[in-house]
């Protein structure tokens, strides 16, 4: 698997490719990880003194590349970009020749990795060949993000600039070549076939949870759990949001409604959880509209993740609107309020129906604070039962249809 920000559980996000590879480990798969040791993703970064250093977890051999470190997504991300790609693609033979795979994930948020695991099967096959072996090696290639589409849609970049030209060349070449291609969202076969995608060869596989993090969670450190019991001593309804608290979370939309909700003398609280570039701006606003039922509190462990939804009566889930959510969603929030039976307020515009089509919740359009407030409302007025039920909707499926031990066994049958 080329995945330049793959993380681990001991080196912080993301997560979603050690999530996989150790569910691979143990059901007999020999798995090599080959990463970058520099993300700006992980709360801690490897240590290598040469190039392809191996390191081991939880039976997963990572394999580091050496790039230089960087902030922001400007050109010193870009830099890194090319340095990982070009150190592996120098280096596709010697992969071909010592890991000997019988199937090549590409897996990142940029397309370009294509290249080098087209090069690397190229290279596989014909020593197989050679050796008088079936030359059937898999190429897999795993969308995480739609790129050139986010730079362009989101980020306002031209499609005629030289990166988006590149990016979307790597796009449709990663389409046309792949034997396989699996979409973590759920509406990206019509796009990816009108960019080369044959017929048959299109899967989606989301994001999920690990059940074993949900028997044994971490406790919430003492000033969560004090503001939480002090309202619900109160009877408050608790509209909690767990993140990160930036612009594209639509949370200036959250504060909206919580005034609404309290012009109208509603009970709900909303307690927001997280760090991020925006929360002091958002205090701040919160403070200007003089919210009394609005509160900020620090992140949390990700372990401590299932202690706090527990607290709340319903999960928040918001983004600003954007032609991006035609695709669907894979919100990790999601999937959290899902096991932990909490339902979730879904303030999105996309037709994409993972909240309702679970009974896990209920959906609104993206920027409208008046829906939310209305949803919020029919939910305070609803009886607890009727809560719970919902809640217990969206762990059924969270068991059923979402863990990491059952994502990882349907990606295995692509193999």
């Amino acid at each position: 698997m080329i995945e330049h920000y793959a993380g681990s559980l001991t080196m912080g996000m993301e997560f979603r490719p050690y999530y996989m590879a150790r569910e691979w480990v143990r059901m007999g798969y020999r798995v090599d990880i080959v990463a970058a040791d520099y993300s700006h993703l992980r709360l801690e970064n490897p240590v290598i003194h040469h190039e392809f250093q191996c390191t081991v977890e939880d039976g997963i051999r990572y394999h580091w590349i050496h790039t230089r470190t960087y902030s922001g997504n400007g050109v010193a991300r870009a830099v890194t970009m090319a340095q990982f790609l070009s150190k592996l693609r120098g280096a596709a033979g010697r992969i071909a020749a010592s890991y000997n795979p019988d199937v090549i994930i590409t897996s990142s948020t940029y397309p370009l990795d294509t290249y080098v695991g087209q090069s690397i099967r190229k290279k596989t096959n014909k020593a197989r060949k050679a050796a008088g072996k079936a030359a059937d090696v898999r190429l897999i290639h795993e969308v995480h993000d739609m790129w050139p589409a986010t730079l362009i849609e989101v980020g306002g970049m031209s499609k005629h600039h030289p990166f988006t030209v590149a990016m979307q060349a790597g796009e449709n070449s990663a389409y046309k070549n792949s034997d396989l291609v699996v979409s973590l969202l759920p509406l990206t076969e019509p796009y990816m076939k009108e960019h080369g995608l044959g017929d048959g060869r299109w899967y989606h596989i989301p994001n999920g949870i690990v059940e074993e993090e949900w028997t044994d969670p971490e406790p919430l450190p003492e000033e969560h759990e004090r503001l939480l019991k002090e309202l619900r001593d109160r009877g408050r309804f608790v509209v909690g949001y767990f993140g990160g608290h930036a612009l594209s979370n639509a949370l200036d939309v959250l504060l909206d409604a919580a005034k609404k909700t309290e012009e109208r003398s509603g009970r709900a609280s909303y307690v927001l959880v997280g760090d991020g570039v925006e929360k002091e701006e958002l205090q701040k606003r919160a403070k200007e509209l003089g919210l009394k039922e609005v509160y900020f509190l620090p992140k949390v462990p990700k372990k401590a993740v299932p202690s706090l939804v527990g607290w709340f009566d319903c999960t928040y889930v918001g983004a600003k609107n954007s032609t991006l959510y035609r695709f669907g969603l894979c919100m990790n929030k999601i999937f959290d309020s899902m096991m932990a039976g909490c339902p979730i307020l879904c303030a999105i515009s996309t037709p994409d129906d993972i909240v309702t089509g679970n009974g896990a919740g209920v959906m609104v359009p993206s920027d409208a604070p008046e829906a939310i407030d209305a949803a919020v409302a029919a939910w305070e007025a609803l009886p607890p039962e009727e809560l719970r039920k919902m809640g217990e909707s969206g762990h059924r499926a969270a068991v059923e249809h979402y863990t990491y031990k059952k994502l990882a066994e349907e990606f295995a049958r692509l193999f």
